[in-house]
Formats: C-alpha cells, sequence, structure tokens
C-alpha cells in the first residue's frame, strides 16, 4: 500500500500494523465496533494491517449515507455525471500501477496479472462512459390522435456490490461504474482479506469530483454483509464469489424485496480434440490453469482430451509447468500465492484425495522451492492425469492451480461430460475443425464459451455470466445487462392541448 493511502485511510496504532478504515459520507471513517481481522501478505505471511469489521450500527450509518447522497445525484445531469467517470478514468490510467501494486501485496497475483485485472476492470469505466447513449429510451408521436407515449430508465437508490478476494478491483468494477454512471449511489463491501484496492478507489473517486456519499466503503464480515441483505434502503445487491454464498445472497436478498444479480463457482471445462495444435492448446492450459495460482472463476480447472491426443498433451503440458517459477508476486515469478495459509491447505488436500482415488501426479506442486521471503502461501503447479469423474478433485471447485486430465474416447462423450456438470460457467474447445466449433458452441450448456480462446470473459459491451449453479438470477454482470440491472423503465403518455415557448435566446444551447 501506498504510504499516502496509509497516511490517509488507516488510525494510529503505536507500533503494530496500521488499522484501516471505512469510507462513509466522503471521507475516511475508523472502525468502532471493536473487531478486527487480519490483512496478510500471502507471498510472506506478514500481517501488513488490520480491516476493522463492521458493526449493524456501522452499516446503518453507511447505507444513510448513501441515501442522502442518492437524490442529488440521481437529479445531476448526465452530462455532469459523465464528465466525473471520464475524469475517475483518466486518473486511473495515470495510477493503474498503484492500485496493481495493492492488489499484488494483499492478494498476491504477479504484477502482470495484477496490471491486467485493472485494465480490464478500466473497460467497464469506459463503457459506462458512454450512459447518455445506453440510457437513451424510446420515442412514439401521435400513437393515438394527439397522444405522445416515451419511455425513460431511471436509477433505483442507495444499491450494494459485495466484493470477492481473487479480483479486489476489476469484479467490483463490473458493477460500481454503471450503477453510478446511471445515477444510483453505491456501498460496496469488499472481501476483508483484500481491503486496500477498494479504499484506494474510493480516494479516486473523491479526486474525480464524485459528491459525498455516491460511493461508500463498508468493511467486515457477514454481519456487514447480512446488515446489506436486510436494508430495506438497499435496492439491489451484486455478488460474485463461491455457489453457497451466492446462493445465500440471492435468497435472503430476494426474500427482502430487493434485486440479486449472484454469480456463483465454477469448475470449467477445456475440451481438446485431436486436430488441435497441441502446442497452442498446452500453451493455453497452462496459462488457463495456474494464472493467478488458479485462483480465478474462469480458470480451466478439468481438460478433457479427446481421443489419441492425450499422452503428448499430457507431456507438452507437464513440460510448460515444471519450467514455471513461483514465488512472491513483486519478483518477476510466473506465478504467486494462494490468499491464505488454510486455502493452501485446502489445495493440497485435494490433491492427497485425488491421488489417494487413483489419479496420477504428474507434475507435484505441494512440495518445491520458492522464490520468496518468510512462509508464504505456496503451492506450486500441480498436473493430475487419469482423473475420474467421480472423484472429489474432479466434482469440486478446488481454486487454486490443480489441471485435472479426463480422458474421453468422442466429441460426444466430452460435451455430455460438460453437460453433465452442476456448473455452466466458461467452458472452451481447441479445435481447427470449423464445424466441430459450431457444433460445440450451440451444444454445450455453458453460458461463456471459448473456440481456442481458453479464458472468454467477455468484453465489458457485452454481459459477463454462466448458467445452472454458476448463477442466481438471471441477470448477468456489466454489458447491456447491468445497464438493466441498474435502472427501471417507466414508460409515459403525454396530451397537450395548447403550444407554448420559452422565449427568445439566441445563444448557442449547452449541456450542463
Amino acid at each position: 500500500m501506498t504510504s499516502t493511502l496509509r497516511d490517509t485511510l488507516s488510525a494510529p496504532t503505536g507500533d503494530g500494523p496500521p488499522e484501516l478504515t471505512h469510507w462513509i459520507g466522503g471521507a475516511a471513517r475508523a472502525g468502532v465496533s471493536g473487531r478486527f481481522g487480519d490483512v496478510t501478505d500471502p507471498a510472506t505471511g506478514a500481517v501488513s494491517a488490520r480491516v476493522p469489521f463492521a458493526s449493524d450500527d456501522e452499516v446503518a450509518d453507511a447505507v444513510a449515507a448513501a441515501k442522502t447522497a442518492f437524490p442529488g445525484w440521481r437529479d445531476t445531469s448526465l452530462s455532469a455525471r459523465t464528465q466525473i467517470l471520464f475524469r475517475f478514468r483518466e486518473l486511473l490510467n495515470a495510477r493503474a500501477p498503484e492500485l496493481a501494486a495493492l492488489i499484488t501485496a494483499e492478494h498476491g497475483k504477479v504484477a502482470s496479472d495484477a496490471a491486467g485485472e485493472v485494465a480490464r476492470g478500466q473497460e467497464v469505466v469506459e463503457f459506462a462512459c458512454g450512459m447518455p447513449h445506453l440510457l437513451k429510451g424510446s420515442a412514439t408521436e401521435n400513437a393515438s390522435t394527439g397522444v405522445d407515449v416515451h419511455s425513460v430508465r431511471q436509477p433505483l437508490g442507495p444499491v450494494a456490490v459485495i466484493g470477492p478476494f481473487n479480483f479486489p478491483a476489476m469484479v467490483p468494477m463490473w458493477f460500481f461504474p454503471i450503477a453510478i454512471a446511471a445515477g444510483n449511489t453505491v456501498v460496496l463491501k469488499p472481501s476483508e482479506k483484500v481491503p486496500s484496492a477498494a479504499l484506494w478507489i474510493a480516494e479516486l473517486w473523491r479526486e474525480a469530483g464524485l459528491p459525498e456519499g455516491v460511493f461508500t466503503v463498508l468493511n467486515g464480515d457477514k454481519v456487514a454483509v447480512d446488515g446489506l441483505l436486510s436494508h430495506p434502503d438497499i435496492k439491489s445487491v451484486s455478488f460474485v464469489g463461491s455457489t453457497p454464498v451466492a446462493r445465500h445472497i440471492y435468497e435472503t436478498g430476494t426474500a427482502h424485496g430487493k434485486r440479486v444479480q449472484a454469480l456463483g463457482g465454477a469448475k470449467n471445462h477445456m475440451v481438446v480434440l485431436p486436430d488441435a495444435d497441441l502446442d497452442l492448446a498446452a500453451d493455453q492450459a497452462v496459462n488457463a490453469g495456474f494464472g493467478s495460482a488458479g485462483e480465478r472463476c474462469m480458470s480451466i480447472s478439468a481438460l478433457v482430451a479427446v481421443g489419441g491426443c492425450a499422452d503428448v498433451l499430457v507431456d507438452k503440458i507437464a513440460q510448460r509447468a515444471r519450467g514455471l517459477r513461483t514465488g512472491d508476486g513483486r519478483r518477476g515469478c510466473d506465478m504467486g500465492p494462494l490468499i491464505t495459509d488454510a486455502a493452501r491447505a485446502r489445495v493440497t488436500g485435494y490433491v492427497d484425495a485425488g491421488e489417494s482415488e487413483g489419479a496420477s501426479v504428474v507434475v507435484d506442486g505441494r512440495t518445491g522451492e520458492f522464490d520468496a521471503d518468510g512462509e508464504g502461501f505456496f503451492v506450486g503447479p500441480t498436473l493430475l492425469d487419469h482423473v475420474g469423474t467421480g472423484m472429489s478433485v474432479y466434482t469440486d471447485e478446488i481454486f487454486g492451480p490443480v489441471l485435472s486430465v479426463v480422458r474421453v474416447d468422442s466429441y460426444d462423450e466430452a460435451v455430455e461430460l460438460v453437460n453433465a456438470n452442476p456448473y455452466g460457467n466458461g467452458t472452451a474447445i481447441f479445435t481447427n475443425d470449423g464445424g466441430a466449433a459450431r457444433r460445440f458452441q450451440n451444444e454445450v450448456e455453458v453460458g461463456m464459451v471459448g473456440v481456442n480462446v481458453p479464458v472468454p470473459v467477455p468484453m465489458a459491451y457485452y454481459s459477463f455470466g454462466g448458467w445452472k449453479n454458476s448463477l442466481f438470477g438471471d441477470t448477468h454482470a456489466h454489458g447491456t445487462e447491468g445497464v438493466g440491472f441498474f435502472t427501471r423503465g417507466k414508460v409515459v403518455t403525454t396530451r397537450w392541448l395548447d403550444p407554448s415557448h420559452g422565449g427568445l435566446d439566441l445563444g448557442f444551447p449547452q449541456n450542463s
């Protein structure tokens, strides 16, 4: 974390790690609940800060600040709102390395991956800068004699965003730029494991000229989440995370009358046909399986090798995986640590279980040399072959650098395997057969599909989201679905009996 952010967003604690704050009413506010969690540098195991856990009263204060700010922000012209969005974009472009460094320090992902996260989040900011066009309604003149009809979309009010640990900047940025540009106020509850990026973003919004209370950061744990889910003044909730938590958020939020977009877990398959370029497939399997230490909801965790390509493909992947350097993301390594020691224990436990159930451990990341100081939370790239669909390493979302190879005899068997999985987030097929690829994208029951692209995360002007247990509700993130989620439609029917005018003004009309 930069010293400026530490000074602004932390409270003095003597010789211990600094205490972070909330961001309420346009300023840092120290936590008063007396409850804190440790923020840890996962590459070293050292505690870098303490984050306050909000009380019910602090949840109420955060929502009250957002509610107070809403009428003024709603009535701010689209032109003025967009100007602030553009200023935020320019500031973020200029200072993106600062944000990426914060992400590396608290999440552990390597510097290039953190920079990519910021860039993909910035795409949604740029999309939201087009809100004047996105909010255009429609009009019909003389729908009936002397009667005109037009439609508008209006903001909801205060909305909540609950962020995950694996993308502390990008995933919240899937939601809050669109929500703010559309005229809503936002309460962001970041993951307690990686809170500093949200506080840094809050400062940037203030520098861009966003009015007080339009963007709030509420740090905390389940108390804060449940408080936002049940608060009557929160109109919608957006979340990305594990399926059990997504289900809880969806069911609790909707029970309290809120709109909810809750994106859950995944078990993403990469199908490789025998005609594929196996060097390309091996490269991309390594990139998609081990990037960000496998802590992505779009990581490839199951590689489905069709026909006789499996032996050659496994060998090529193994060669590449063994050459990766795992360690501190600030040292130019290829792969960083997992988020916590508990995550490391969970991932190695799955590898142990897979081995005991009969899978072959081709590359073993449970031990090895890691380029880091201290006791970081490392698991190296791990490749398992001959994985059966009944093994826990296949059925469960591991969220670590473990790539499981499942062998099948035919294309039909591969599609049946993918479609039988309870998740439907992302999938990919690698082939040089255009007919097979076209058939796959039509037949596979998954929300995001890649053809020779292993991580098919859509651009911001499309929408992100899966099927089945990977999505609760029916609204995906960002794109036009995001605009629809953060607004509600209104249709106005008018009849005017007499014409009128507003007097003379020969000046050129200006937006304000």
